[in-house]
């Protein structure tokens, strides 16, 4: 052997030790000893979309309410059109009453002083389990009440007038919610929810993205017998959910593999699954509109590295063990710098329109996409305002 091919070898010798062994700590899973990463099955690649905005429409939208909102994840109107109400980072649902933000609820009976406003929406993250994080907002269009999804308080409701929101469910099967994420309510009143790890809280959601674990869970609460029964398990990572038009299904989002599914509700397939869309990228939540569309939020597109790593998990890991702070790690899988994309889809799985901000100029990143008006209200649980996208 040459003298290079023996240091090469000493070299990627010395590599694995250290990503065995990770002594110094740098690594973007040092604080998790525990981690483990799990394959993803993905489709082929030549089914991931490649469709795009070549117009970057997405930087024609305006930037409303510019650091008065920090991380405003879900974006909601009232049954009687006012608006809009946002879950923000410091754990409250504030409303915009025409003229400035208001607060209306929040989900922590214990909040104090580590819950005063901060500079970014990640400077909430070490205390959110203590100030709440309101994610999905719906609102009861026949009563008024609006339902929340906290990412550690679990499923809440709270009156018309707001205040402290009440607690309806924090578990399922024995099992305690761990990452309560989006909901919908149908016309009886159930409400469908995701769970969307009971490993990793939200406050180490990059974590679960590097993980890709399937503990993910998929609910339905019943207010008549106040039970939460599981619909589907062993879910890599589940996000929105959203009822169809006529209430005979309903979409969500499978976050790993980057799938639009849908779940009979009615007719001889309730109780069922099956994949509606293939998505271009890593999706948050998904908003039906009037038409009975679905407009599903992407925080980016998937490159082939994310492919590769999703398909092969100790390779992953063994990334995931260099000397590479998490935040790099995470620009890595998300093609080096975010990048916002929204996209509709037909009640049948067909793609109807993809806007997007490739550059990530305006929109950096979305995670809910609200149709009012002619209108898209884009909220962002990484960015401090939201978006608004004239679609005529």
């Amino acid at each position: 052997m040459s003298p290079f091919g023996a240091l090469a070898g000493l070299f990627f010798l010395l590599l694995a030790l250290y990503c065995g062994t990770d002594p110094l700590r740098h690594s973007a899973i040092s604080d998790f000893p525990d981690f483990e990463s799990y394959r993803v099955d993905m489709p082929p690649w030549s089914q991931v979309p490649t469709e795009k905005d070549t117009q970057n429409l997405l930087q024609n939208s305006e930037i409303k309410f510019l650091n008065q909102v920090q991380g405003p994840e879900s974006v909601a109107f009232d049954p009687l059109g006012r608006g809009p109400y946002a879950g923000v980072a410091d754990g409250r649902v504030v409303f915009w009453n025409g003229q400035s933000w208001i607060d209306f609820a929040y989900t922590s009976p214990n909040r104090s002083e580590l819950c005063d406003p901060k500079p970014s929406p990640l400077s909430y993250l070490k205390n959110e389990h203590i100030c709440g994080r309101p994610l999905g907002l719906r609102f009861d269009k026949k009563t008024g009440d609006l339902y929340i999804a906290d990412a550690y308080f679990g499923l809440l409701k709270v009156g018309p007038e707001g205040g402290l929101a009440t607690s309806l469910t924090t578990e399922a099967e024995g099992v305690p919610l761990g990452f309560t994420n989006d909901l919908d309510i149908d016309e009886e009143g159930n409400i469908y929810f995701t769970d969307s790890s009971t490993k990793y809280q939200r406050r180490n959601f990059i974590q679960l993205v590097f993980s890709a674990e399937d503990t993910g869970r998929v609910l339905k609460y019943s207010p008549t017998t106040k039970e939460t029964t599981v619909l589907v398990r062993n879910i890599q990572f589940p996000n929105g959910v959203s009822l169809s038009k006529d209430g005979s299904f309903f979409v969500f989002c499978e976050g790993a593999i980057g799938r639009l599914r849908k779940y009979w509700l009615k007719g001889e397939k309730a109780g069922t699954s099956e994949v509606l869309a293939i998505l271009p990228g890593f999706p948050d939540n998904v908003r039906t509109n009037e038409k009975g569309e679905f407009w599903v939020a992407v925080h980016c597109r998937r490159n082939l590295y994310t492919y590769l790593c999703a398909l092969y998990p100790q390779v992953r890991k063994f990334l995931l063990k260099l000397p590479v702070p998490a935040k790099i790690q995470f620009l890595l899988h998300i093609g080096g710098k975010p990048h916002g994309v929204v996209v509709k889809y037909s009640p049948e799985g067909k793609l109807l329109q993809i806007l997007e901000d490739s550059q990530g100029k305006v929109v950096k990143a979305i995670s809910e996409v609200e149709e009012k008006d002619g209108k898209l209200w884009m909220g962002s649980v990484l960015m401090p305002f939201i978006a608004v996208y004239n679609l005529n």
